[in-house]
């Protein structure tokens, strides 16, 4: 071992149960800022989409000094979508922070993270958070944590795990219920006596698991992990076994090498068995490869990373408007960033199709697609992606699809109506409790039963309904389940959407563009409510004429528009339809834009169903 003590823990939680204001806290109190330094919240949350979603998307590294032992804290994703970055980032942890809100106990998301540490036998620390709220529900919550292990099989060792109450807004803790706290010492001392040291042996041969790779614009790529064994120094030849293949085996020379130190990367020459390091020298490591001295090649097994469950077609944009606002257009530019990103993303999967514009794409939910797009919109990226589909699997010559567990918290007068939804959806009500003039429902159904029903959810609930699901199991098709109740109103012509032409629509529906915006044949400007599509003319001018109308000085008001996001438009996408996405602008379009040959093919299609 090294003569540095150290604790390596992740923080794991649901989301919004308080983890990242946990770790905030954390640093603060260990140290890890300067007395005078002005600390934003969710300073982890580094990424601009994490601040603006006010979600972690990606596991960070970070570390404080308590006493005399470094401890390397690793903040997770809380969202079940990325629970791929949670997976691969606990085999470099000897324990885990189970964050879990004092009113909302645990959630399904708690009980995935939860039984990835307990599968790897990490020791467990419970953190009942927020135990400030006037509706907290301490003993409660602590009962509901011990039935989850129970539930979960834990050992004897793991039903045992302490229990800590503490409000990461407040930085108290204490390992008394009755008792507030006044600081993070109940939290530290817990971590020291709970979690145990690395066990690796310092003298023995170098030997490490690459389980984060990170990008840097000077340095490349580094790659991320906890020394298993022996000592690493700049300059040292390191073989790297790739996780895909284990017969190719690559040299490097270590460039340069890393240890955290508070939220920063600080330069060491040499680093040893427990600590987690960056090592820079190669562009060749990827999640998952092994790195040893040379001639003493050993591999370390990798965490089996869960399977996507849905799956999206990214295409080369083919509308009118194509390449006029991307940077990077290409099949060839779409192709190479989508593959980088999988190798970055082990819980993304990009294969090929026939055509070599379109691409399939595979990930964890939605919301995991949607990032990466994002993400390359950002970056300059111009596409075009279908509406989200679910994998289906054939499991013993029977046709399956994943089930979600769902869990909503709402409004008591809103679960009859949620009932409703849910069951024309194909959920089946597990369980109901109520408490405080809320309710808390638990479902289980198809995850492709929640495509385009976060937008009805929030109307039902006014606003104050919380919805979570996680992957349960695949189960045999539950048969078909409507995905959306409206029409759209589309485009006649190229042009630009003008006050008249849009005054004289919006009586069939929503719009969702404005004066000013340019369209063209095919594209979507609105959703019909009566379920059918209708194609408009919102480029209409009125014409000029020498008779003037009692109405003809009245100002034509329209109703105001509210522009959908990229998840609403990826809600309201059917199977007919595409989303155009440049770094400027968002589209829905028609698959087939010419009126006439889409009349066509609905008339065939609707033949081929009677």
């Amino acid at each position: 071992m090294s003569d540095i003590k150290i604790r390596n823990i992740a923080i794991i939680a649901h989301v919004d149960h308080g983890k990242t204001s946990l770790v905030n806290e954390m640093l603060k109190q260990g140290g890890a800022f300067r007395e005078n330094q002005e600390v934003e919240d969710r300073v982890m949350d580094s990424n601009a989409l994490e601040r603006e979603r006010g979600i972690t998307i990606l596991s960070k590294n970070a570390s404080f000094t308590y006493k005399d032992t470094k401890i390397n804290v690793v903040d997770t994703p809380g969202h079940a979508d990325f629970g791929g970055e949670v997976e691969r980032v606990l085999k470099m942890v000897d324990g885990v922070l189970l964050v879990v809100d004092a009113f909302e106990g645990p959630m399904p998301q708690t009980r995935f993270v939860l039984q990835k540490a307990l599968e790897l036998n990490l020791k467990v620390i419970v953190v009942i958070n927020k135990i400030d709220r006037k509706d907290a529900r301490i003993l409660e919550v602590k009962d509901e944590v011990l039935e989850l292990l129970m539930d979960l099989d834990a050992t004897d060792d793991q039903l045992d795990s302490p229990f800590v109450y503490a409000s990461a807004r407040s930085g108290v803790s204490s390992t008394d219920p009755e008792v507030t706290g006044t600081d993070f010492i109940p939290l530290f001392e817990t971590i020291l006596s709970h979690i145990p040291a690395p066990s690796g042996d310092a003298t023995a041969k170098f030997n490490m698991l690459v389980s984060s790779v990170e990008q840097n614009d000077f340095l490349g790529k580094l790659a991320v992990g906890k020394i298993e064994n022996g000592t690493i120094n700049v300059n040292d030849n390191i073989v790297i076994t790739n996780y895909f293949d284990q017969n190719k085996n690559t040299q490097f020379k270590v460039q340069n090498l890393f240890v955290y130190s508070g939220l920063k990367r600080i330069p060491v020459k040499s680093a040893s068995a427990g600590e987690i390091v960056c090592i820079a020298g190669t562009d060749s490591v990827t999640i998952g490869d092994s790195l040893s001295n040379i001639g003493s090649v050993n591999t370390i097994p990798f965490v089996k990373i869960s399977e996507p469950s849905v799956e999206m077609v990214f295409s080369v944009n083919s509308s009118p408007f194509a390449g006029r606002e991307g940077k990077f257009c290409t099949s060839r530019h779409l192709r190479e960033r989508l593959y980088k990103e999988a190798v970055k993303d082990l819980s993304l999967k990009v294969y090929d199709t026939d055509s070599a514009d379109s691409f399939r794409v595979l990930g964890r939910g939605e919301m995991h697609i949607s990032i990466l797009i994002e993400n390359m919109r950002r970056d300059g990226y111009e596409m075009q992606v279908s509406m989200p589909r679910v994998l289906i699997k054939e499991i013993d010559g029977v046709k399956c699809e994943p089930i979600e567990e769902v869990v909503v918290d709402v409004p008591e007068d809103c679960a009859g109506s949620i009932i409703n939804s849910l069951s024309t959806r194909k959920g089946e009500l597990a369980d109901l409790k109520t408490r405080n003039g809320r309710a808390k429902l638990t479902f289980i159904m198809p995850a492709r039963g929640l495509f385009g029903y976060k937008s009805q959810f929030m109307t039902e609930t006014r606003g104050e309904g919380i919805m979570s699901s996680t992957f349960k199991e695949y189960q045999p098709y539950k048969g078909t389940i409507t995905r959306r109740n409206v029409g759209a109103l589309v485009a006649f012509e190229e042009g630009e959407a003008v006050q008249y032409g849009l005054y004289n629509i919006q009586e069939r529906g929503k719009l969702i563009v404005v004066p000013g915006d340019k369209v063209y044949g095919g594209m979507v400007v609105g959703f019909n409510p009566k379920g059918d599509d209708i194609v408009v003319n919102v480029c209409k001018k009125k014409h000029l004429t020498n008779t003037r109308s009692s109405s003809s000085d009245e100002a034509l008001r329209l109703e105001p528009v509210k522009k959908p996001t990229l998840e609403e438009f990826l809600e309201y996408l059917d199977e007919d339809e595409l989303l155009e996405v440049t770094p400027l602008s968002l589209r829905m379009r028609k698959t087939i834009l010419d009126h006439t040959q889409r009349g066509r093919m609905d008339f065939k299609r609707k033949q081929q169903e009677q």
